[in-house]
């Protein structure tokens, strides 16, 4: 096989155990080092992370008297790639073995080729391979290796059976492959004097070879290891029970679907393991199509489908830990890293203590959505975006130059299949402060993470207290987390939720809590996390929505939870019934104004628009240059948005780039609610309460926050409305 690479790395770069700790509790900051030598780590309170010169700029605290350690730091490594190890293959007598796997793939590997099987034992081993001289298999001993390879590779997504049979009694070795379809077979044969096989003591993979290279980006289903040597297969698609003749091991991927192992059906439970989460739950070489769901048919997904790229915990050594001080109080921080080659962030929060609130106030940071966008390599990094970064001092790293870090879940596989799995165990560079989107002609290019430290920054200049809590603590601890505030304030994009934090927020608002929803296209895509894969969350894009890529038919529901993945509203839960706005268009990221309804003077909602003396407002920010802009909520009342709610503002004018979202559409003319494509490019402003003494403000704009900041200062109309409706909202 061929040698990887070399990669780009960062020079000083890590990532904590945890986005958020409470007092007394540690921080382990995993750090690489890339030249390795002294590095240092100090605490800073995070203000603002916008590094715009026309905006509040990028603003820390230094609290270095708090925090602040030299270390001796060291080169951690990344290993991409899944695949499975069985660390105790079977045992066996000398003879005639098969090693034989069904597979799967829509893209060729490289020069080089992957490894479909591979097994080493003190100085012998077999590679059953795949590249494009075709099938290949490679046969190890003390005097050399032997490769027997088809010449010609099999076609591309189509089932084949592949194998690799020795035979050290004559030295006949074998490889092949046969479509399951019924096309014709692929056989290379070859002799090799003094065969030996590996016998049972050393190692076996699948999807890689033994040292963890290799690997393959493909679906593989019942790998196996028979007895006997063969140079034919008559019945490809035999399953693992109907070989039980000739079977030492074979594994039935099909079994414990959502956990990270596997299982052999053989008498000797040779178990094995899973290495940075390949995708499970995947239509298999016998899909039926009679269930689309897993769970009702788990014959029918028996592959795991592994990836060359896929990344789940690095699994660095902690090179330092923090603990949160007693004192300490809740808000938005980072570990500033350093050495002699450069420097880096490590965001984190800190939360108040447990049952306890320290403000009226509370932040509820998505993290979640941070996670699922983390390392978005969007191919934008151009001279242009790179000639801003340095003019501005912004984040100067971006995912574009550094593949070794993984993608997010907005990136496609290398053989094109959507990348379901995103890890927060590894670093974020788009999680950074001053980590620029997009070359913004109107504003700063801020999105998720830097984007809500507008909100962060301007609470800070208007002297309003408050806490912060995170996606993932309100997945685990639910509803109770909230109860101790008076309102909750989501950041600019909200977008993906577990059925936990929804629950927990509509429990929330139902009794008696205030909400205020400040962004656009949020509670939009289903995810499912498990505390048996800490770090991961899970998504798969299903019918419907704006999507990067399509989940493939009968690979909607999640793996890990069983859940049905894709919209909320597919899962009837649109965002309306708990925000009572929800996604309705969408634009490249620009913005427009707002225009005030007639329910914005009555009485009963004046007070959110006291000291808002225009009737349009909101045509400046920094994101877009329009708090109405990229992705627009509306308030639709068939889809839940609550009887009662007061449509108190709604945006108009909105750019040319901007469409309706698939998910309102009958056909090319014809939407779900009648109204025009056209009109349902809008975002609106709703106000409502709920039968509890809750409450909800909603914006229905991603690019509200960024409008926070006018003329040089937190100001202007955008922010005396935020103004009016935090204060009120505040008040126990």
């Amino acid at each position: 096989m061929s040698p990887p690479p070399p990669v780009a790395e960062l020079p000083i770069t890590g990532y904590l155990d945890r986005f958020s700790h409470r007092p007394g509790e540690r921080f382990d900051a995993r750090i690489s080092v890339r030249d390795g030598g002294q590095a240092r780590a100090r605490l800073v309170r995070v203000i603002s992370g916008d590094p715009n010169p026309d905006g509040p700029g990028l603003r820390f605290e230094d609290l270095s008297h708090r925090f602040d350690v030299t270390f001796e730091g060291w080169r951690q490594p990344i290993r991409l790639g899944s695949h499975a190890v069985v660390p105790r293959p079977p045992q066996r007598e000398a003879g005639p073995l098969t090693w034989t796997a069904l597979l799967w793939m829509a893209a060729m590997p490289g020069p080089g080729g992957a490894a479909v099987l591979c097994e080493a034992e003190d100085g012998t081993g077999i590679t059953l391979s795949i590249g494009p001289e075709g099938v290949t298999g490679i046969v190890t001993a003390a005097a050399g290796a032997m490769a027997v390879a088809t010449a010609r590779a099999p076609a591309l997504r189509t089932w084949h059976r592949v194998w690799l049979s020795a035979d050290p009694g004559s030295g006949r070795i074998a490889v092949g492959a046969v479509p399951l379809d019924g096309g014709a077979e692929m056989v290379a044969t070859a002799v090799a004097a003094g065969l030996r096989l590996p016998r049972g003591g050393g190692r076996l993979t699948i999807a890689a070879d033994t040292t963890g290279g290799a690997h393959l980006t493909g679906k593989i289903e019942d790998p196996a290891l028979l007895a006997g040597y063969r140079e034919t297969w008559p019945r490809p698609a035999a399953t693992l029970a109907e070989l039980r003749a000739e079977l030492i091991a074979g594994w039935d991927l099909s079994r414990d679907i959502p956990t990270q192992r596997i299982l052999d059906v053989g008498e000797q439970s040779c178990d094995g393991y899973l290495v940075n989460v390949p995708t499970r739950a995947v239509v298999g070489a016998r899909w039926s199509g009679a269930e689309m769901c897993w769970r009702h048919a788990p014959g029918d997904y028996g592959a795991i489908h592994f990836h060359a790229d896929d990344l789940g915990d690095c699994g660095w050594q902690s090179a330092v830990t923090f603990t949160v001080p007693d004192d300490l109080p809740s808000g938005a921080y980072a570990l500033h890293l350093t050495c002699p080659g450069g420097e880096d962030w490590l965001p984190l929060y800190v939360l108040p203590p447990r049952g306890e609130a320290t403000a009226r106030v509370v932040f509820l940071a998505s993290t979640f959505t941070y996670q699922a966008y983390a390392n978005h390599a969007r191919g934008n990094a151009d001279a242009a975006y790179k000639a801003r970064v340095a003019a501005w001092g912004a984040y100067p790293y971006n995912p574009d130059d550094y593949p070794v870090y993984g993608r997010s879940t907005y990136n496609k596989h290398p053989d094109g299949s959507g990348i379901a799995f995103s890890s927060r165990l590894r670093p974020i560079l788009t999680m950074r402060p001053g980590f620029l989107t997009f070359n913004d002609a109107r504003g700063s290019g801020l999105r998720h993470y830097p984007a809500d430290t507008h909100l962060l920054a301007w609470m800070e200049a208007k002297g309003i207290a408050f806490d912060v809590v995170t996606d993932e603590d309100l997945h685990e601890e639910g509803a109770d987390l909230l109860k101790p505030f008076s309102v909750v304030l989501t950041g600019s994009h909200p977008e993906y939720h577990t059925p936990q934090t929804l629950d927990a927020l509509s429990t929330y608002t139902r009794e008696g809590g205030r909400l205020m929803y400040l962004g656009g296209n949020g509670f939009y895509w289903r995810i499912a996390v498990t505390q048996t894969l800490p770090g991961m969350m899970e998504l798969r894009r299903s019918e419907g929505g704006i999507r990067a890529w399509a989940a493939e038919p009968g690979e909607y529901w999640h793996q890990t939870d069983g859940g049905y993945g894709g919209l909320w509203r597919r899962n009837r839960r649109p965002p309306q019934m708990l925000a009572g706005v929800g996604f309705s268009g969408q634009g490249l990221f620009e913005g427009t104004h707002y225009r005030l309804l007639p329910a914005a003077r009555d009485p009963m909602h004046a007070w959110i628009f006291d000291g808002v003396t225009s009737e349009v407002f909101g045509d400046y920010g920094l994101s877009g240059g329009g708090a109405a802009g990229f992705e627009l909520d509306r308030a639709d009342f068939t889809l839940g948005t609550p009887a009662g709610t007061a449509i108190l503002a709604r945006s108009e004018d909105p750019p040319a780039s901007f469409v309706t979202v698939p998910e309102e559409l009958l056909s090319h003319i014809a939407t779900i609610s009648g109204e025009s494509t056209e009109a349902l490019k809008r975002a609106e402003i709703v106000y409502f309460e709920t039968p509890g003494g809750g409450a909800v403000f909603a914006t229905g704009s991603i690019t509200w926050c960024g409008s926070l900041w006018k003329d040089d200062a937190f100001g202007g109309p955008v922010s005396r409305i935020m103004e009016n409706v935090v204060a009120r909202f505040a008040v126990p």
